[in-house]
């Protein structure tokens, strides 16, 4: 049963083929919706609502980061809710939009010795427990979104990419 409405955009070089981004987004998304359903308990709207992906550069995402969070500086992902929703609220019909930079997705798996794969799945999925108001603003929020992740991410056959961490 299809959860949400997953839109793709694919805004720089060299990402795998559109086909492929859709394929593994829909896969990620729609595993980690079906977890927050049965596990968290998230309600859905009747009509799946829509996420935007936005397959992206590190001088897009420096732009928008210094825009809209004041840091001029790339990160790995950025989330923005369409409405502020807080865990366990009843999204709308947009969700809002995730975007990846590809460049810092590479550099971050090289250096955590993990497949690009493997860190795009782990992004995708941080940056959709954003969309549902999930934060790691302050230890304690840290730590229960860290634990969905991680579950969702075994859920998908991903080892725990916070193990031996404190929670940020």
């Amino acid at each position: 049963m299809q959860q949400l409405d997953i839109q793709i955009a694919v805004e720089a070089d060299g990402w795998p083929e559109e086909v492929k981004l859709e394929t593994v987004s829909s896969h990620v998304l729609e595993a980690a919706a079906a977890f927050l359903r049965a596990e968290e308990k998230q309600p859905f709207p009747a009509m799946p609502p829509e996420v935007s992906l936005v397959f992206s550069d590190d001088a897009q995402v420096r732009a928008i980061n210094a825009e809209w969070r004041g840091q001029d500086k790339p990160t790995n992902v950025l989330s923005f809710p369409a409405f502020p929703l807080a865990p366990g609220g009843k999204p709308g019909p947009m969700l809002g939009d995730i975007v990846i930079a590809r460049e810092t997705v590479e550099r971050e798996a090289a250096d955590l010795d993990k497949s690009f794969d493997d860190h795009l799945t782990h992004l995708m999925v941080h940056g959709f427990l954003h969309l549902f108001g999930y934060d790691h603003m302050n230890s304690e929020e840290a730590e229960r979104m860290e634990s969905i992740e991680t579950r969702i991410l075994a859920s998908l056959g991903l080892s725990d990419p916070y193990a031996g961490q404190d929670p940020v």
